[in-house]
Order: C-alpha cells, then sequence, then structure tokens
C-alpha cells in the first residue's frame, strides 16, 4: 500500500486523483489538497469576466465526487512541505503523510513584477481565476455606464496568451452587441515578438489569421511590448526592437484593462531546496518525476519548460489542458510500473491544443509536438470552434463530477479535428529540457 498526497484541485490535480483511483485500485489512500472547497474549469474564466457565463456555471464542490472515489479532500492549501518527512503541513496547522506526492498546484501570479498590475490594489482586472474573472465582470459592468478605451494583453515573462485574445476578440464582439464598439477604442499589448506567436513560435498561419482578426476589428496592437507600469487611468509601455533595445514609449489611457502576468511557482513548492527553478517550477524529468526527489513528481502549470525559442521580451511556453491530461497520463503511469517493480519508462506527448471563443466564432490552434519541428502544425477560424469549447467545456465538467479517468482532450480534439492520434513512444525526441 502506498499513501498518494496530491497538491492541487484543479485541472491536473482532480484528474491525477481520479486517475490513479482507477489506475491503481481501492487499496491506496488518496488525498488532494486544494486551496478552496471549490474546482473550477479555468478555461471559462473570460466568458465569466463578459457576463457570458455565471461562476456556477463551471465550478463545483470538490468533496462530493471525490468522497464518491474514496479519494480524501482538504481545502486548505499546502504551506510546507517537509521533504525529508515525507509530509505537508497545509493552512489550517494539519500535517499529511505521504508516500507519493504530486505536486499540481498551478501558478503564483506575480503581479508584483509590473508595479499597478492586478485587481485591487492594481488598476488592471485578471481571469485567470475564477474570483478573479468575478471581478472583471464587476468592473466591466461599471465601465459600459461610461465607456472610454480599453487595454487588453499580456505582460513580459507571460506565457498563457490564448485568453489574452480570446478576452479581448471576446469584449469586441460583446461591445458591437452592445452597441457601444464605436465608443471604445481598443488596444492590444503583448510581450510576443509578433502577433500569433503564442509562446509557441507561432502555430501555422496564426500570426497571419490574428493579425487580421484583430484589424477587421479596429483593434491596434503593440509586440515586443515591456509593460513598465499602470497608474489609475493610463499604462506605460516600452515597445522593443528586434534586439531587445528600446524603440518607442507608449502612454496607454484606459478605462478598463485585462493583463495577464508572469506565472511563478506557489510559495510553498517554490521553498523546497532542490525542486525547482529560479522562477519556482518544478523540475522534471520525461517521467513527469523530481529531478532530485524520487517519490514526487508533477503536472500542469507548476512544471518547469523551457522557452521555445529566444524573443527580445521574455516570453514562456503555454502549458494547455491537452498538455496537462498526458502529464497526468504519464506519471500514473510511471507510478503505477514502479509499484508493480518496473522500471519508468512511459513517456508522454507535450502537445499544445487552443480553442479560442470569439463569441461569434473562433480560432484553434494545434502543435504536435509543442517543441518544434512538429508532426502536426493546424490552425483553423470558423463558428465550430465557439461550439466545440462549449461542448468542452460541458465534457470535462462531466468527468469532474462523476470521477471518470479517461483524458477527454486528447480523444476529444483530435477527433473532432480529424487527426490521428500520435502515440507517445512514436514521438520525435523532445530537446533536453532546461530551467525555464
Amino acid at each position: 500500500m502506498a499513501r498518494f498526497l496530491i497538491l492541487g484541485a484543479g485541472l491536473a490535480g482532480m484528474s491525477a486523483a481520479y486517475e490513479l483511483r482507477s489506475t491503481l485500485g481501492p487499496n491506496h489512500p488518496i488525498t488532494v489538497i486544494g486551496d478552496g472547497d471549490r474546482f473550477s474549469f479555468t478555461p471559462s474564466n473570460p466568458w465569466l469576466a463578459v457576463g457570458w457565463r455565471e461562476a456556477d456555471d463551471f465550478t463545483l464542490p470538490a468533496a462530493p465526487p471525490l468522497k464518491n472515489k474514496d479519494i480524501g479532500f482538504t481545502p486548505s492549501p499546502a504551506v510546507h512541505i517537509d521533504i525529508a518527512g515525507n509530509c505537508v503541513r497545509t493552512a489550517d496547522g494539519l500535517w499529511h503523510s505521504y508516500d507519493y506526492l504530486i505536486i499540481c498546484t498551478g501558478p503564483r501570479l506575480a503581479f508584483e513584477e509590473v508595479p499597478g498590475m492586478g485587481p485591487a490594489p492594481g488598476y488592471t482586472q485578471s481571469i485567470c481565476t475564477t474570483e478573479h474573472a468575478s471581478r472583471a465582470w464587476e468592473a466591466y459592468q461599471h465601465f459600459l455606464e461610461d465607456p472610454g478605451p480599453i487595454v487588453i494583453g499580456a505582460v513580459q515573462g507571460a506565457s498563457c496568451f490564448g485568453p489574452a485574445y480570446e478576452f479581448a476578440l471576446m469584449l469586441e464582439t460583446d461591445l458591437r452587441r452592445r452597441k457601444l464598439r464605436d465608443r471604445v477604442p481598443m488596444c492590444f499589448v503583448t510581450s510576443e515578438p509578433y502577433v500569433g506567436h503564442l509562446g509557441l513560435g507561432g502555430v501555422g498561419d496564426s500570426k497571419g489569421m490574428l493579425e487580421s482578426e484583430l484589424r477587421k476589428r479596429h483593434i491596434r496592437w503593440i509586440d515586443n511590448a515591456r509593460v513598465r507600469g499602470v497608474r489609475e487611468t493610463e499604462m506605460s509601455v516600452e515597445e522593443v526592437d528586434a534586439h531587445g533595445e528600446p524603440k518607442n514609449e507608449h502612454v496607454l489611457p484606459f478605462r478598463y484593462a485585462m493583463l495577464l502576468p508572469a506565472f511563478k511557482g506557489v510559495d510553498a513548492v517554490a521553498a523546497v531546496d532542490g525542486l525547482c527553478n529560479p522562477r519556482g517550477f518544478v523540475l522534471v524529468d520525461r517521467h513527469q518525476r523530481s529531478v532530485r526527489h524520487r517519490n514526487i513528481f508533477a503536472a500542469g502549470v507548476c512544471v518547469a519548460i523551457p522557452p521555445v525559442e529566444s524573443t527580445p521580451v521574455p516570453t514562456g511556453a503555454p502549458k494547455t489542458g491537452f498538455m496537462i491530461e498526458s502529464m497526468v497520463t504519464t506519471l500514473v503511469r510511471n507510478i503505477q510500473a514502479e509499484l508493480d517493480g518496473k522500471p519508468a519508462t512511459f513517456e508522454g506527448t507535450w502537445n499544445a491544443v487552443c480553442l479560442a471563443d470569439m463569441g461569434d466564432s473562433g480560432i484553434a490552434f494545434v502543435a504536435l509536438p509543442q517543441i518544434p519541428p512538429r508532426n502536426v502544425t493546424w490552425t483553423r477560424e470558423g463558428h465550430w470552434v465557439h461550439l466545440a469549447k462549449v461542448a468542452f467545456e460541458k465534457y470535462f465538467l462531466f468527468k469532474m463530477r462523476h470521477g471518470t479517468s479517461e483524458p477527454v482532450i486528447e480523444k476529444y480534439v483530435l477527433a473532432m479535428l480529424g487527426i490521428e492520434r500520435l502515440k507517445p513512444h512514436a514521438a520525435p525526441e523532445h530537446p533536453k529540457r532546461k530551467s525555464g
């Protein structure tokens, strides 16, 4: 018998709990430690922030479905990891012992790296958490009473660019429906070297497609942008050239702004000696195991992945739900092998799939694998993408409510796109993974 402790009750943590239970059977105690008592389907946050969803539409209590699978749950986050003692202390003061620790905490949002950024006490909104998206919706309702300029984007060091584009295009659609678009100048600010880079070096014609979409919707953009600071009604942005040298200075007025921050590792994880890179992300090998601690595995946004390429303004590589499910399956299969006395040999496919809704249309990006050169590079636009994301939300929530362990993202998306599934052992060799 082995005791499993999972830090995080999001997409990775809940999926890991269900897949472990399904794979290993009933004889191994499993406990999930969450930051709060609810599971939230993070990709739905932009809909909440624009008023197209309510939080109850895509969140649910985590404890009941976990209990149905004989999985314990603690709604208090980890504050200290005792590696030597194989135990974790949570914010409620309790200690939890483990034989295997699985880290799925997601990121810490590094708003402090840009002065004035972030929800109160900052001056910009966020859609990174459901609580933040709810605040963003409240701020948007006040904005609608007295519209003005909007700035949307992702700052230096950000790695999750898709939701920024998605939210900008959703807001533009919503303003047109409200007959207010003519009163709202819009600007998209991004640390990417070009629109459509997405932290992936581009995906197919993502550059041309997104530039065209922004242009026809009259959204101007500033790329290679470094946000210097935010004040109550304006933002200071430095635009650099291809060598990272200052090119232009912009002062952007706004009545409403949403900026995605750079990510760091959560404090309890980042504090463990030798576990993480300097940004606090967990260093893992090709089997999702810590490179230093053999009974620790990790999956999701908390994992260290190097940037796809060097850019004039720092950008990170995204970690989509597609990749997260592959990570979960990888660590579960390798833990199973170890418990059976076999070597851990399973390697997942680090692929990137993004369904970006625009309300009246959508864009799908597929990069298999995420790190070039790729077997598949695929980009398409159409109303079907909006419908596909809605369907996927319902499908994943069904999975969370009923505790199914089936990795649905890869199966659903590849079938939808008519792409043959690429088996992990057939994937090309990845470059050596560095800290990043």
